[in-house]
């Protein structure tokens, strides 16, 4: 009687859209979206004969990669000093939540005005500063558009991360720093010896989390490109979209959508088995 409501929303909103998405993955479906019966792996052979799928999965790693990286790195130093006391902290810790509570969809859009190459706010600033002498058209570039939808996902990515490391600083107990100081060790080795192996759990659910959130981000890229010029800068979301409205190909978007749970069921898998393990080593 307890489990049932829950088993019954998990069956309807996950397990039944799964299944859902599978067999259209197996099924011909015409441009109108009627079912025109079983089509077995066609879709998934002509899905893998696609010429912009290779740059598509490489431009995806090289996203996910970029993104959860430049986050954990950033958001280690800033839940250091997040954890230090200084005046005006808590009007800090509240500032970082800000891109965090905000529509990414809008954030998307500002960052996408700010970068624009005639009335953008970066070009104005860079060439005041003498970095530019003309405006650059940011996103019409494929490896700068990457970059700059990278940015604002990081952007994104930071108030989450920072306070979950946070979250897990504040409960590494005082008097482990206390024993290692007595016995010599300096802030860089406490750092390195103490901070980070204790830190490990946190590092491990806030690099998870972030790669399932920018594997499956799509607001940021459809926002800012649309995965423009052409697939220059599409990861598989947004190609998977347009595979189906745009090339009306739903069965072969359908695979896509396979192949994209594949990946990120294989990384829940591999996080499942970094917490068993470590609560074995424990």
């Amino acid at each position: 009687m307890w489990l049932g409501p829950a088993t019954l929303l998990i069956l309807t909103m996950v397990v039944w859209p799964v299944i859902e998405m599978i067999r259209t993955s197996l099924t011909r479906v015409s441009s109108t979206g009627q079912s025109q019966g079983f089509a077995g792996v066609r879709n998934y052979t002509d899905l893998f004969a696609e010429g912009d799928l290779p740059g598509v999965l490489l431009r995806t790693l090289v996203w996910v990669v970029g993104v959860v990286t430049v986050t954990l790195v950033l958001s280690l130093g800033l839940a250091g000093l997040l954890n230090s006391r200084f005046p005006g902290r808590r009007l800090v810790r509240w500032a970082l939540i800000v891109p965090w509570a905000s529509s990414v969809l809008m954030t998307a859009l500002i960052w996408r005005w700010m970068l624009n190459n005639f009335y953008g706010v970066v070009n104005r600033l860079l060439m005041d500063l003498g970095v530019l002498d003309a405006p650059v058209n940011w996103l019409a570039k494929p490896g700068l558009a990457l970059a700059a939808m990278m940015g604002v996902a990081v952007f994104v990515s930071l108030p989450f991360t920072s306070f979950v490391l946070l979250a897990g600083l504040q409960s590494i107990p005082a008097e482990v720093y206390e024993a290692a100081r007595v016995d010599g060790a300096g802030p860089v080795r406490g750092y390195l010896g103490i901070t980070l192996p204790l830190l490990r759990p946190s590092l491990v659910v806030a690099a998870i989390i972030n790669i399932i959130n920018v594997f499956n981000s799509f607001p940021i890229i459809w926002a800012m490109t649309r995965g423009g010029p052409g697939f220059a800068t599409d990861t598989t979301t947004t190609y998977l979209y347009k595979l189906a409205f745009d090339n009306q190909s739903v069965g072969e978007s359908a695979a896509m959508a396979v192949v994209n749970f594949g990946l990120i069921l294989a990384v829940v898998l591999v996080y499942l088995r970094v917490v068993r393990r470590q609560e074995d080593t424990a």
